[in-house]
């Protein structure tokens, strides 16, 4: 299963860059294996429609509704990695294609992986710039200690 992480959606429904590149990075992915599916992460931002729906929209006439898994509460990446996750171990998924930017793909990674998934790397080429990066390297602690206490709450039931 390919998660596709959100980003931002401009006014009109319209993709930002960063999600045109993730989602055009996934088509193909997934062009490329026909029994994979696509989760598409992202709440509703600054305007509607949520960014899984966006994705949805721009991926559903190549894989076909079927493919696609919408998922529309997720507003970060600790939430999209628990949610996927959930999905993954629902359905028998073992292993998740983490398909989002360089900078975000440790984080992701590490995430799905401290939630107890199989996670590798599906990166986005470009789009490196130095302010993502800075987030990154701020909220990589933050959701280290956050997702890990999260998967000891679940473990320990």
């Amino acid at each position: 299963m390919i998660v596709l992480f959100g980003a931002a959606v401009r006014s009109g429904g319209l993709p930002s860059p960063a999600l045109a590149r993730r989602i055009a990075h996934a088509r193909a992915a997934a062009l490329a294996d026909p029994e994979t599916i696509v989760f598409c992460s992202g709440a509703v931002g600054n305007a509607p429609p949520s960014e899984a729906a966006v994705m949805a929209r721009a991926l559903e006439h190549d894989l076909g509704r079927e493919r696609l898994i919408l998922d529309e509460e997720s507003r970060d990446t600790l939430q999209t990695a628990r949610a996927a996750v959930r999905y993954a171990e629902r359905y028998g998924i073992r292993e998740l294609l983490i398909c989002t930017d360089r900078f975000h793909q440790p984080r992701a990674v590490m995430l799905c992986r401290l939630f107890g998934r199989r996670a590798r790397a599906l990166p986005v080429p470009g789009g490196t710039r130095w302010r993502p990066v800075l987030r990154e390297a701020a909220a990589l602690p933050y959701d280290l200690v956050a997702g890990g206490w999260a998967a000891w709450r679940r473990r320990e039931g």
